[in-house]
């Protein structure tokens, strides 16, 4: 069965980053009629809390993607425990002494030189006496997973055919000197125990991927498909980063984006195909593609998300929203409302504004034209009431255009734009509107 997973550290919120991986992993899944699993890597003890747990369960259910099943690599520990024994057994896993400090400055050296800052595996020339007066001396060594010299090749869904040379970069560190394991080794361990298939991620970890394919080798497994997918960029290709607290799901969603317009956005940013709006997330399932993805950076535009939001919630039938909407509003009031709507909650003042008479002062000229249309309002019968109004109105005053309707629309709402006037004029009802265009009038 195809098996993804979505592995977010609970040391914060979920940002526009974060949501774009698990979304392209449960597209995935969805499609291929798989598993989409939930992976928290909440092994930084210092860092993760219970609390940034639930808020990504949270965000990912308000998304319409609740994991179908979760795992905790704080619970794991004895999987890691052995896997390391495995590859130490193997000789894949050494010992190293060194002191971050020596490292920096080993580093600093090797960068002034105009080399690359690789590890220079000094740790396996040590000899058993080197070792144990190193360790007399106080000092427990961290450990590292041996790279060989095989080349490291793998085809990416995303980037095509994809390689890492070993000797490019430095064996990486799998545990600390305290004993606590670092990302790379539990995350292949896991993958294997939940036969995960795909990994998609962001570009930033393609090394990560090239070493963790040996890894999956010395652990006799085959490594899964890769699937790497370029980064979120702003709209002049800036980073994000200092942006992010202010686009985190919460954020988004306090600010009124509709769920369906992040999922949207999200999935056709960085992609060939358009960002539209859909009636469900069956559509985004079923035309998902990772040929579709580009190369280049994202780029995430507020501006543009919140178009999409309106689109979406012009679009949402009343059955979908009225439990969110103001207590008594109909289906008939949403949907004269509705193609006004920036977000949902803009319902609430459009409401208002229809059951609340507004308090306007109008120029002369216009407080009389409003005295004319009470006039005129008050001679139709019939359910038909705007048609006849500005027809009427045209008729006894000359007026057109702008100033024919405008100054009817501030007496009747109180503001310079909205709905069509035929609707809300309905929805006030006869009576009402006679009141405020009275009140208007100045009678």
């Amino acid at each position: 069965m195809t098996t993804l997973r979505f592995a977010p550290s609970p040391t914060g919120h979920l940002h526009v980053g974060n949501l774009r991986t698990a979304i392209t992993n449960w597209l995935y899944a969805r499609q291929s009629g798989g598993q989409f699993l939930l992976r928290l890597d909440d092994t930084d003890t210092e860092r993760s809390r219970a609390e940034y747990a639930d808020a990504i369960r949270r965000d990912l259910a308000w998304l319409g993607m609740a994991a179908d099943d979760e795992v905790r690599q704080s619970d794991r520990t004895a999987l890691y425990e052995a896997a390391f024994d495995r590859l130490l057994s193997a000789g894949r896993i050494y010992p190293a002494y060194e002191t971050p400090e020596e490292l920096d400055v080993r580093r600093k050296v090797l960068l002034s030189r105009g080399k690359p800052p690789i590890y220079d595996r000094a740790a396996l020339s040590l000899t058993d006496e080197e070792r144990a007066a190193l360790e007399a001396e106080g000092r427990r060594p961290h450990w590292r997973f041996r790279l060989d010299d095989t080349p490291i090749e793998w085809s990416d869904l995303i980037r095509g055919p994809s390689h890492l040379d070993p000797a490019a970069v430095s064996d990486p560190v799998v545990r600390r000197a305290d004993g606590t394991f670092l990302y790379m080794l539990p995350s292949v361990v896991d993958d294997i125990d939940m036969g995960v298939t795909h990994v998609v991620r962001g570009e930033d970890h393609v090394t990560n991927s090239g070493v963790q394919v040996q890894m999956f080798e010395a652990l006799g497994t085959a490594p899964p498909t890769f699937a790497h997918q370029s980064l979120l960029v702003d709209q002049e290709g800036g980073k994000l980063s200092k942006r992010l607290g202010s686009l985190s799901a919460r954020q988004l969603r306090e600010q009124g984006i509709e769920p369906l317009a992040l999922l949207a956005y999200l999935a056709r940013l960085g992609t060939s195909q358009p960002v539209e709006s859909v009636a469900d997330s069956q559509a985004l399932i079923d035309s998902f593609a990772f040929d579709a993805f580009g190369r280049a950076p994202a780029r995430f535009g507020e501006d543009e998300l919140a178009q999409l939001n309106a689109k979406i919630v012009h679009g949402l039938p009343y059955e979908a929203v009225s439990d969110r909407l103001p207590e008594a509003m109909t289906a008939e009031a949403w949907a004269i409302i509705r193609p006004n709507l920036e977000r949902l909650a803009d319902a609430a003042d459009w409401w208002s504004m229809i059951n609340s008479a507004p308090v306007v002062e109008l120029s002369e000229d216009d407080a009389a034209y409003a005295e004319a249309a009470a006039e005129s309002l008050a001679a139709i019968d019939g359910d038909e009431l705007w048609g006849p109004l500005v027809a009427d109105l045209k008729s006894r005053t000359g007026r057109k255009g702008r100033a024919l309707f405008q100054p009817l629309r501030l007496a009747l709402t109180g503001q310079q734009h909205g709905p069509e006037m035929a609707g809300i004029l309905a929805l006030i009802g006869k009576d009402e509107a006679l009141r405020r265009l009275r009140a208007a009038a100045g009678q």
